[in-house]
C-alpha cells in the first residue's frame, strides 16, 4: 500500500509517500479502506520530535481518518465487511473515578502507528460508525478536534448556559469546535483570530465578540469587553505565548482548561493572580467513549460542521504541514490517498 511515513524527526522534508506493507489486522481489529483523513496539530509536534517520544521508525503519522470496513478480526462484533466508519485515536480509558481501572493511555498516531495510509489496521473500540450522507471529509477531519473541545468544555469545564468563555484560535482545529461547542451550550462567546477573514468565520459560527489579536492585546479586551469582570472559562491550547493573558482574562474564581500548548509547553506563570482570584487550571484530553459518541452525533446531523481549509492528495502531506504551521486559513486540512483521487 501507499502511506505516508517519516523516517526521522525533523523538518518537512523527512515526509514521505510511497510503498509501506499493507497491515495485518489482530483477533480485535478492524481493516479500514481510508477514504479520507485529516491533520492535527499532534502531527507537526509527532514529526518534529517530543521529549519523551521513542517511536519505531519509519512511523506513519495521523490521528483522523474515515473510510470503509475491508475486513474484520475473529473476536470483532460491532463491525462488518462495508461498514462506514470514522477513526476515534484515544487508546485507554479516561474516567477517573475507578482506581482499579488500566491509566495508561495513548494516541494513535502520535504514540503508535497512525491512519494516513490506503489502509490502517484499527482496533474496534477505536472506531465510530459512520452514518450514510456524512461526507468523507467531515467523517474524516472531526473527530479528534470535536471529542477534545467536548470534554474540555462540558465536562472538565462544567460549562453552564449563561457563563462567558473566551475561545483562543477560534479558526483552528480545537478552536473552531470549542466556538461551536460553547455557543450550543448557551454561553456567551468571546473569540480570537488573526485576520479579518477568521474573525468573520468566527462570528458566523457563534462567536458573540470577536478580537483581532495582532492588533490588540485580547486580555486587555475582554476586560475592556466584560467591564473589569473577565470570563468564567478560557479555552487554552497555545500555551507558552498566551498563558499570563489568559489567566489575566479570567474573572475571579474563574476556570482555564488546556488541552496543549502548540505556541510551547512551558509558559511564566502568574501564581499571585491564581491564589488572589481563585482560579482553577483544568487539564483536559481526547474523550471517553460515550463523550465521542454524544459530541459525533451532533457532528453528524449537522448541528456542529467541521471546517475544511483545504483537501490534498496524500503526497502532498508536507504541504498540509506547512498550512498549519503557518495559520492559513482556517479549520481542518484534510487529505486523500492519491489512489483514491
Amino acid at each position: 500500500m501507499q502511506a505516508v511515513q517519516i523516517t526521522e524527526h525533523g523538518d518537512t522534508d523527512v515526509i514521505e509517500y510511497g510503498e509501506f506493507p499493507d497491515p495485518e489486522i489482530d483477533r480485535d481489529e478492524v481493516l479500514v479502506d481510508v477514504k479520507a483523513a485529516a491533520l492535527n496539530h499532534l502531527d507537526i509536534w509527532t514529526r518534529r520530535g517530543m521529549p519523551g517520544l521513542d517511536l519505531e521508525m519509519p512511523h506513519i503519522p495521523g490521528s483522523d481518518a474515515a473510510g470503509v470496513v475491508e475486513e474484520v478480526g475473529e473476536d470483532v462484533t460491532r463491525f462488518e465487511e462495508g461498514d462506514r466508519v470514522a477513526v476515534s485515536a484515544g487508546v485507554g480509558d479516561l474516567r477517573m473515578d475507578d482506581p482499579t481501572l488500566d491509566p495508561t493511555f495513548h494516541i494513535i498516531g502520535e504514540h503508535v502507528r497512525g491512519v494516513h495510509s490506503e489502509y490502517a489496521a484499527v482496533p474496534e473500540d477505536n472506531l465510530i460508525p459512520v452514518p450514510e450522507g456524512v461526507d468523507w471529509a467531515v467523517a474524516g477531519s472531526s473527530s479528534l478536534v470535536f471529542q477534545t473541545a467536548w470534554r474540555m468544555l462540558i465536562e472538565r469545564a462544567d460549562l453552564e448556559a449563561g457563563e462567558s468563555v473566551l475561545v483562543l484560535g477560534a479558526s483552528g482545529g480545537v478552536g473552531h469546535a470549542a466556538l461551536q461547542i460553547a455557543d450550543y451550550a448557551g454561553a456567551e462567546v468571546y473569540a480570537t483570530g488573526s485576520t479579518e477573514e477568521k474573525l468573520e468565520y468566527a462570528e458566523e459560527h457563534g462567536a458573540d465578540h470577536v478580537c483581532n489579536y495582532e492588533e490588540e492585546n485580547f486580555a486587555d479586551w475582554v476586560l475592556s469587553e466584560t467591564d473589569g469582570r473577565g470570563v468564567d472559562v478560557v479555552v487554552e491550547h497555545v500555551g507558552a505565548p498566551t498563558w499570563r493573558d489568559s489567566l489575566k482574562s479570567l474573572t475571579k474564581g474563574g476556570r482555564l482548561v488546556t488541552c496543549g500548548g502548540t505556541g510551547g509547553g512551558n509558559p511564566e506563570t502568574d501564581i499571585p493572580r491564581i491564589f488572589w482570584e481563585q482560579l482553577t487550571i483544568i487539564g483536559s484530553t481526547m474523550a471517553t467513549p460515550e463523550q465521542v459518541d454524544d459530541v459525533m452525533e451532533l457532528v453528524w446531523d449537522g448541528t456542529f460542521e467541521p471546517a475544511i481549509r483545504e483537501e490534498l492528495p496524500m503526497s502532498e502531506t508536507a504541504r498540509a504541514h506547512e498550512i498549519i504551521e503557518n495559520r492559513e486559513g482556517f479549520g481542518k486540512v484534510v487529505v486523500r490517498p492519491d489512489s483514491e483521487l
